[in-house]
């Protein structure tokens, strides 16, 4: 299953943000294991970053975050075409857009978030962590 991960999923993971990191760490496992082909956009490995930088006010623990998820995930490229499909997708929030669009140009099968609510509308599945979780036990 061709899935791209939401940057909440995998700052839980990073983060070890309770009580998301069960979900999460068992989703990574899941890349890590190859039951899974892990996504990400571009976008989202700076975001990652940035908020775990900021979280452990340590450039160390960003850079091994980021290094992580590089060796696990495939990267979204986030291009003119994608941003302006993201544009045409009519979303409220223009971030979640990309994502869909990220998505639907690798013709992924699923798009994994705690932020469910915030995808509706996506012509990709949208799946808690949990639900792709129970999918895979």
């Amino acid at each position: 299953m061709k899935v791209l991960f939401d940057t909440n999923v995998l700052l839980d993971a990073m983060l070890a943000r309770e009580p998301f990191v069960a979900d999460a760490a068992f989703l990574l496992n899941a890349v890590e294991s190859g039951r899974v082909e892990g996504f990400m956009s571009a976008t989202t490995v700076t975001d990652v970053h940035y908020l775990v930088g900021r979280q452990t006010k340590s450039s160390e623990s960003a850079i091994a975050a980021v290094t992580r998820l590089l060796a696990l995930m495939e990267i979204c490229a986030v291009d003119r075409e994608v941003l302006e499909q993201a544009i045409a997708l009519e979303l409220p929030d223009f971030e979640d857009a990309v994502q869909i669009a990220c998505a639907i140009e690798l013709e992924l099968e699923a798009i994994v978030t705690r932020d469910v609510n915030g995808f509706a509308g996506s012509p990709i599945p949208v799946l808690s962590p949990q639900e792709l979780r129970n999918r895979l036990l």
